[in-house]
């Protein structure tokens, strides 16, 4: 099928929305132009500095917030603000109430803000309970599970798309509240066996019962290392958020264009959003991913798809990259498609898939190829930009079963556009029935083509000439988004083992780190970058609001916490100054605390909180 081309001049602007936007708007236009300097302090109510207490400052439009840690005095310092206020800020550290101001700006004529803000300890139990990460909640649930395959298994299924352990995950709910969680989970891919679907509501309500948790995650809460502040080397750093899309956006993936600005992909609402950072009174641009004849859920539209009520995806763009000639090319998960798009046109260019079904990650070689995953039919496909050709192949199945389910895929989905075909899976949604998925994808030094196939807790090289392949067995569960570093190991993210590995190609020889987040194994590191100038490996703290450094000189890491409640990562990149990016898209979005996706810039030496 030939590839069709729309172009689109006139992109639409969106300007993102906080609830503080009318506050926002109400500044003083004359003093705009002028940065303003935030500085202070943050003590107990004594005088006693706090130190390690993240202090945000949310303001602009498009809605953009700055965090900074505190000195061992107390102190921060905000990198100087292109905007006059009024400011909302606030001031948040585990152990400590949060304590919020709205409308906050600078003396008249001042170009600075200066800030006394006064913290008192959280001597509520629950509501010290409520300001952990979804991971420590989540660690009160594995704990109660003996069977080390049904909690690898729980793991791996539950947390597919969105943190588990958090306020909304941990809800009470009655047995047939639990059979229709458990079926629309299954239809959209997550597979729980039967015994574990049985054991899931009890499981669920005798973890997360306050009366039980509640004590079990503030044991020793009047202890001086209940909560200990960050180390000075997180202390240092500063993280930036910018609000994209709505309530119903989903920002899955992003990439840093060369020449600096953002772009985004909103997989359900059918968009690509980009960012400029560097100019802040400039509204973010959406283009919208041509429809055509495309229905709602793409070539999954079935009676029984299971889109959201606020889902508009009809093409679901899902991984983005950015081709060496500057142009981005997107993987359009739900229409089979990938896409060509040019930033100074603004025009499409669409690629119809022949074979295979859900082109998921996407990465480039040397000679510009564009290389992909092909997640729900076991695919591994590659494109040539330069003459639009697709070629793809079948990646093996671990048994006939597997196999004959995948092949005889596509005659299933032809038939549920006709017939409902719900009622096959069972009222648990799939029986335990998993496939194999590939997920991650890159390309190694010498040019062979690496990818991972998640279920099935393998990685894989092909041949980029002959398309030839070989499986390799991974010694621990769930490798995920890999990537390849400078001296061409290859760097992988163990999504239901709490770990990451490191493996040489030459040797064939495996060695795995454990993340340090507590309690050990309720960590979910969805994926993994390599920031090349050094070699450090960033990695996805993805259930536990968080990113992670390794350092693999030191074997060191280093834990970033994030200002967001709910921060459900998927993709990393650099820019040029080293900065990391990165995504916060949790489905449903309006889990995030503040009910809005957003995307993120980490700075490790950006804030000043020696």
């Amino acid at each position: 099928m030939a590839a069709r081309t729309i172009c689109r001049r006139l992109p639409r602007t969106v300007c993102c929305r906080l609830a503080l936007a009318a506050a926002l708007l109400a500044g003083s236009p004359g003093r705009a132009a002028e940065p303003v300097q935030v500085a202070g302090r943050v003590t107990a109510a004594a005088g006693a500095p706090i130190a390690g207490a993240m202090v945000t400052l949310a303001y602009g439009e498009p809605a953009r917030a700055a965090t900074v840690f505190t000195s061992e005095q107390g102190r921060f310092e905000l990198p100087p603000v292109a905007s006059a206020g009024p400011f909302a800020v606030r001031v948040r550290r585990t152990g400590w109430r949060d304590h919020g101001r709205t409308g906050v700006a600078p003396a008249a004529g001042s170009a600075r803000l200066d800030l006394e803000l006064v913290l008192e300890p959280e001597t509520d139990p629950a509501a010290l309970a409520a300001q952990l990460p979804a991971n420590r909640w989540f660690g009160l649930l594995l704990a109660r599970m003996g069977d080390p395959v049904q909690r690898e298994e729980l793991v791996r299924q539950c947390t597919y798309c969105h943190q588990q352990g958090n306020p909304a995950t941990r809800l009470e709910r009655e047995d047939w509240q639990w059979e229709k969680v458990l079926a629309l989970m299954g239809r959209m891919g997550g597979m729980l066996s039967p015994e574990l679907r049985a054991a899931v509501p009890e499981l669920f309500r005798s973890a997360y019962d306050p009366a039980v948790a509640v004590p079990a995650l503030t044991a020793g809460m009047h202890e001086p290392d209940f909560a200990p502040p960050p180390p000075l080397e997180v202390r240092r750093a500063l993280i930036e958020e910018w609000e994209l899309g709505g309530r119903a956006s989903m920002q899955h993936d992003l990439t840093v264009h060369p020449d600096g600005r953002i772009y985004s992909v909103d997989m359900t609402q059918d968009k690509l959003f980009r960012l400029d950072p560097e100019r802040p009174g400039v509204a973010m641009e959406a283009f919208d991913v041509p429809r055509g004849e495309m229905p709602l859920g793409g070539v999954f539209a079935t009676g029984g798809q299971p889109l959201p009520s606020s889902s508009n995806a009809h093409h679901g763009p899902h991984s983005i990259q950015a081709a060496p000639d500057g142009a981005l090319w997107i993987t359009l998960a739900l229409g089979n498609e990938l896409a060509r798009f040019d930033p100074g046109t603004a025009a499409w260019t669409i690629h119809p898939l022949e074979e295979g079904l859900y082109p998921h990650t996407l990465r480039f070689d040397g000679r510009g190829r564009l290389w992909f995953t092909v997640a729900a039919s076991n695919h591994l496909g590659m494109l040539d930009p330069a003459t639009g050709a697709i070629r793809t192949v079948r990646l093996p199945a671990r048994t006939w079963r597997q196999d004959l389910a995948l092949r005889a895929l596509p005659a299933l989905l032809w038939l549920g556009r006709h017939v409902d075909l719900r009622g096959l899976a069972g009222e648990g949604g799939g029986g335990g029935f998993t496939l194999p998925v590939p997920y991650g994808v890159d390309v190694a030094p010498d040019g062979g083509v690496w990818f991972s196939q998640l279920n099935e807790h393998r990685i894989g090289r092909l041949d980029p000439e002959t398309f030839a392949y070989e499986m390799i067995d991974t010694p621990f569960s769930a490798p995920r988004r890999l990537r390849f570093d400078s001296k061409g190991a290859l760097w992988i993210p163990g999504f239901s083992s709490g770990l990451v590995a490191r493996f040489d190609p030459a040797t064939r020889k495996f060695d795995t780190y454990e993340l340090p987040i507590e309690p050990r194994g309720s960590e979910t590191p969805y994926a993994l970058h390599v920031d090349r100038r050094t070699d450090d490996v960033w990695i996805c703290g993805t259930n536990s609001d968080s990113l992670i450094r390794f350092e693999p000189a030191s074997e060191r890491f280093t834990v970033y916490p994030m200002p967001t409640r709910v921060t459900y990562t998927r993709e990393l990149d650099f820019d040029a100054q080293g900065r990391v990016w990165t995504s916060n898209s949790n489905a449903p979005t309006w889990q995030i605390e503040g009910g809005y996706p957003r995307v993120i810039r980490l700075d490790p030496r950006g804030g000043d909180g020696s």
